[in-house]
């Protein structure tokens, strides 16, 4: 179950950094360079990517794609880069391997943020050389004996990264694949998205934006997860102002149809992180008009107005898109030079290492698991801890301060 949902967690990761993917490259193109010796393979990889690639793809992606067809084609001449099979997976774990393994045993040695790229530039490969298959998947079709989906997305692959971002952080070096979001960056996020400066428009659609970053954060959620989330999720006692009842219907990891319960308790060590005050600025902002049904997020017009008739969910596909590029403005506007590798997965990274930290979960307590990396850590923690799991006492043991 740990294993899964470390390669679940890497999934996501991957997903999530596919929408700055760009910016992911241009930071290591130097590590593909375009003079390449001028043989047989490289000028057939120049010929099939160019046939290949749509013209919407950067110069980046080109470099790396045809880097891998020539590393293939140096290897085995009649290897085609058109193929999918289930020896694809290896194809692209053995190139990642030549630029990521270690100069010691014959490989450049290239930082894990190259794998992370590398990865990014090939799942955009294989989209265009397969435009009708599905991103989300890599399966067998047990009728047509054809593998299906993409694959990058293969657990071959995801176990591959996931091993080798241990191997790299065993080694010293600090993963850039996944950022979480700290306390402080949350803190960052509350003063920018409510500034007193903002229009009021701009600071309606800031409260909207806070509300569900700190949701996702306070309980962990994937931001699909969150987004979704409806008024009739949301049980509040009047003049009960400790906490709030949240129940989910069915998570991605759990498909059974049971309600999943949170209880956020209120904050006032730290007003900033607490839910209750978040959801007095959100009910102040709908107003007592707002009828108590339907998306618990809504759209709000550039001149501030809000539409209950156009839920936030609704504006994008697929909907974790929308609060991914909210959050990349956000960090922008904060100055983090780094926004590109925040995203989805952030903030549950970032609100499980809190807890752990709040919490004071000893150093013994991490030895005896081996020591965790922040991968581990996470998957720990929702694995022991979270109420959809196994964990009966959430409710008196997380009160989320």
């Amino acid at each position: 179950k740990v294993e899964e949902e470390l390669c679940l967690l890497d999934l996501e990761d991957a997903d999530s950094l596919l929408l700055h993917v760009e910016d992911l490259i241009s930071q290591h193109l130097d590590e593909f360079p375009e003079d390449q010796v001028d043989d047989d393979a490289a000028r057939y990889a120049a010929k099939m990517t160019k046939a290949s690639i749509t013209d919407g793809t950067r110069d980046g992606h080109l470099r790396i794609i045809k880097h891998y067809i020539t590393f293939h084609l140096r290897r085995n001449k009649k290897w085609d880069a058109q193929r999918v099979d289930d020896k694809t997976p290896h194809d692209i774990t053995a190139f990642i391997t030549q630029k990521c393994g270690p100069v010691e045993q014959g490989f450049e040695g290239r930082k894990y943020s190259t794998a992370v790229s590398t990865r990014a530039a090939l799942t955009m490969w294989y989209k265009n050389i397969r435009p009708n298959e599905s991103l989300t998947e890599w399966r067998l079709d047990s009728v047509s004996n054809t593998w299906r989906g993409l694959p990058t997305r293969s657990r071959q692959v995801s176990q591959f990264m996931v091993g080798l971002e241990k191997t790299k952080a065993k080694s010293g070096e600090v993963s850039s694949s996944a950022r979480a979001l700290a306390l402080e960056d949350i803190h960052r996020l509350h003063n920018y998205c409510l500034d007193s400066t903002l229009t009021l428009a701009q600071k309606r659609g800031g409260i909207i934006r806070y509300t569900a970053y700190l949701l996702a954060w306070l309980m962990l959620l994937r931001i699909d997860e969150v987004i979704k989330l409806r008024f009739e999720n949301f049980e509040k006692i009047p003049g009960e102002r400790k906490f709030v009842d949240i129940s989910l219907n069915t998570r991605k990891q759990n498909q059974t149809g049971l309600l999943h319960s949170w209880r956020l308790h209120a904050n006032d060590s730290d007003p900033v992180i607490c839910p209750v005050r978040a959801f007095i600025l959100l009910a102040s902002l709908y107003g007592p008009e707002i009828r108590k049904s339907g998306p618990l997020f809504l759209h709000v017009t550039a001149q501030g107005a809000v539409m209950q008739s156009q839920p936030l969910a609704s504006l994008d596909s697929p909907t974790a898109s929308v609060l991914s590029r909210s959050l990349s403005r956000d960090l922008q506007g904060l100055g983090y030079a780094s926004w590109a590798l925040y995203g989805t997965h952030s903030f549950r990274r970032g609100g499980c290492q809190y807890r752990i930290k709040v919490k004071r979960w000893s150093a013994d307590m991490v030895a005896a698991w081996g020591g965790w990396s922040q991968v581990e850590a996470v998957t720990m923690f929702r694995y022991f801890y979270s109420p959809n799991d196994n964990h009966e006492y959430m409710h008196d043991y997380d009160r989320n301060y």
